[in-house]
């Protein structure tokens, strides 16, 4: 068996700041939609995936792959949004099997009202803080790990 590769220091110093700041920054968000919104973070993922689609309306298997969620996991909190009245279901004819999820009005008005606070919390916890050359930076580097990443052939 090979020695691993260890990180450097400065790679190391590099991942742990990174994950600290992904911890830091989740539980920031978090915070800030429950208290501006009422919504959790998952329930503004749905709502601004489907807000962002057609006919506000997306098959249940293809709205779990575009967040990346297992099916199973998305429709045990689509049943949640239904009880709050966010969202509901819809048979998919074509499908027997599928159906669709629609945003309901009463979802529609939540992201609505809950988008300006959460880029706002964005904005201040993290654009905000980076220069244009960081923001560039930034976004170069996380196109190659998600190229990577969503690349099949990488496994």
């Amino acid at each position: 068996m090979s020695e691993p590769r260890w990180l450097t220091e400065p790679e190391d110093r590099a991942w742990r700041g990174y994950r600290r700041m992904r911890a830091l920054l989740d539980l920031q968000f978090t915070r800030d939609l429950a208290r501006d919104s009422g919504l959790s973070e998952a329930d503004y993922d749905v709502l601004s995936t489907l807000s962002e689609t057609e006919g506000h309306r997306q098959q249940l298997n293809d709205l779990a792959a575009q967040i990346l969620w297992s099916k199973s996991r998305l429709s045990h909190h689509i049943t949640r949004m239904e009880n709050r009245g966010l969202v509901a279901r819809e048979d998919a004819p074509a499908d027997r099997r599928g159906c669709f999820v629609v945003l309901t009005d009463t979802g529609l008005r939540a992201i609505v009202e809950a988008a300006p606070p959460h880029v706002e919390s964005v904005r201040r916890h993290f654009i905000d803080l980076l220069t244009d050359d960081q923001i560039d930076t930034l976004a170069a580097i996380t196109q190659t790990v998600v190229t990577h990443l969503a690349d099949p052939d990488r496994r």
